[in-house]
């Protein structure tokens, strides 16, 4: 078996074992781990702990144990210049909600922790940091067949927020284009899973402070400071990219197949 062949097949049974345990335990393994320290917020992340065990293990497979956090892109080196740089994104978000929005009087700590921390942290280490990336960064596959199983995962898990076909069309493909977007920055950042964590987390969080929206579909005006933080993050990656004279990592000649070293 190739190199290509061992990646694509453990990174998608891994995640495939991971999703058929997150769809049918967390919330038992959730409720679980509420009735012993009583903390809904906590207890949310450590199901996503313990419900991301396949894919833990299957990034240990593909890698050496003190490989594993640079093979999902979490070096603890590149956390700061993710942060500076997704916050600098989503200013436009913090200050046009702030201006148009009162302020979401039911943010509490388990939104904090649920909807915000854990959501960002997990969905994007499980989503574009492995089932992304490892195909992606270690195989032949190039950047539109390795992104597409998982920004159309990452589109369907947020349909629980739609009521009308409309509203799920809308919000499938706004979360699908983010899937795409994260992974897209991912990548051009030199693999920094810390950049799309912390987009991901300072959007959310400027969604629930203030009153913008009930769902990820938002309105107007929510989606005019969304879609500037969106121009943000790609002219200054490739504004970023052409200052420093760095090849783009995605290209006409990476998107369906690309050569591995």
């Amino acid at each position: 078996m190739n190199r290509t062949s061992k990646v694509v097949l453990t990174t998608l049974l891994s995640f495939g074992i991971y999703f058929l345990i997150d769809e049918t335990y967390f919330k038992e393994i959730r409720q679980w781990f509420y009735e012993f320290i009583d903390q809904w917020g906590i207890s949310h992340i450590m199901a996503y702990l313990i419900v991301g065990i396949p894919i833990f293990i299957g990034t240990l497979i593909l890698h050496k144990k003190n490989k594993f956090f640079h093979s999902l892109g979490l070096d603890k080196c590149l956390l700061l210049k993710g942060m500076v740089f997704s916050l600098l994104c989503t200013l436009p978000m913090f200050i046009g909600f702030a201006l148009l929005f009162d302020v979401n009087t039911d943010f509490s700590q388990n939104i904090l922790l649920i909807s915000i921390i854990a959501a960002a942290l997990f969905e994007e280490t499980y989503f574009r940091g492995f089932l992304f990336g490892q195909i992606y960064r270690y195989t032949s596959w190039g950047f539109i067949p390795s992104v597409l199983i998982g920004a159309i995962l990452f589109g369907l898990i947020h349909l629980y927020q739609g009521t009308d076909l409309s509203e799920l069309a809308g919000i499938f493909l706004i979360t699908f284009l983010g899937g795409v977007l994260y992974a897209w920055v991912y990548v051009e950042w030199n693999y920094n899973l810390w950049v799309p964590i912390f987009l991901h987390l300072f959007m959310n969080l400027s969604w629930g402070l203030f009153s913008v929206a009930d769902n990820a579909l938002g309105g107007t005006y929510a989606n005019i400071f969304r879609l500037i933080t969106v121009f943000l993050i790609i002219g200054l990656t490739v504004a970023y990219k052409i200052k420093n004279k760095l090849d783009f990592n995605i290209n006409i000649r990476t998107l369906l197949m690309k050569e591995t070293d």
